[in-house]
């Protein structure tokens, strides 16, 4: 049946726009996550390029650390993965929903 089966896309769109593919990922060695590496792994879990489970194993995360990558592009798009700037957004983001 389809519903068994394993189909995933062979590509998806990255977070500049641009066609994204397995082999165009971040190296699973990866130490430094800079602000694109970080968003083209969230791009690829959304888009089922990489399970959650894979992408958690592949790039030694955990769940809270990719799912706080996640809010901060919900919230304030890439720029919101920038480790300076991420308590400016969380503050702003807080203020703008308190209302």
């Amino acid at each position: 049946m389809i519903e068994n089966q394993d189909i995933r896309p062979a590509e998806v769109i990255g977070p500049l726009g641009e066609p994204l593919t397995l082999d165009d990922l971040p190296s699973p060695k990866t130490k430094r996550w800079v602000v694109r590496r970080k968003a083209e792994v969230v791009a690829a879990v959304s888009g089922g390029l990489l399970t959650l489970d894979e992408a958690l194993e592949r790039y030694g995360l955990t769940l809270e650390e990719f799912a706080s990558w996640q809010r901060a592009i919900d919230r304030s798009g890439m720029l919101g993965l920038r480790v300076t700037k991420l308590q400016s957004y969380r503050d702003l983001y807080e203020r703008q929903h308190k209302f």
